[in-house]
């Protein structure tokens, strides 16, 4: 997918780190701006965030808008609430799962099902795109505690690399 949306930006890399940051955190171009849902996004905050000038900014919207691919990926963008620093605050558990390869079927389904079978609810399960996220991550949210006893039957799912336990406080 990224390789697909660089294609546009190859001759301007700053615009590319610009389309990045959007795509990583959900924000969507419309009406010649960035937004976070319906909240107005500044440039000048983008482009301290992305490390480029703020009409740098500009012209990254104005390409966005200017071409049918990446305009129709761009307007779609909706930003999702990530619950992994909160869980604990919430007295929520957290199950950070490092694949050994991100592309391989079945990960959250074998997860998900071990944690089912003991009872406890999925709040929310984060797969990070392993084209955004150098080391992509699952992050599975539980309403309760997961049990130590249940990690090496987590990790024997197949392709789980590493099974992180967190969030239970």
């Amino acid at each position: 997918m990224w390789d697909r949306l660089t294609e546009q930006f190859s001759r301007y890399p700053a615009q590319g780190r610009v389309a990045r940051l959007l795509l990583q955190h959900g924000f969507r171009v419309a009406d010649g701006g960035v937004w976070a849902g319906p909240v107005a996004l500044a440039d000048t905050a983008l482009a301290r965030a992305a490390g480029v000038d703020r009409r740098v900014v500009k012209a990254t919207v104005e390409t966005i808008e200017a071409t049918e691919g990446l305009h129709t990926v761009f307007s779609r963008l909706i930003p999702t609430c990530h619950l992994r620093e909160a869980a604990s605050g919430l007295g929520w558990g957290v199950l950070e799962i490092v694949p050994m390869d991100a592309g391989q079927p079945g990960i959250l389904a074998g997860v998900a099902s071990i944690v089912a079978r003991q009872g406890i609810s999925v709040r929310q399960a984060i797969v990070e795109d392993p084209e955004l996220s150098e080391e992509p991550r699952l992050y599975i949210i539980t309403e309760d505690a997961i049990p130590a006893d249940l990690l090496p039957d987590i990790q024997r799912v197949p392709g789980v690399k590493e099974v992180v336990l967190g969030g239970q406080g």
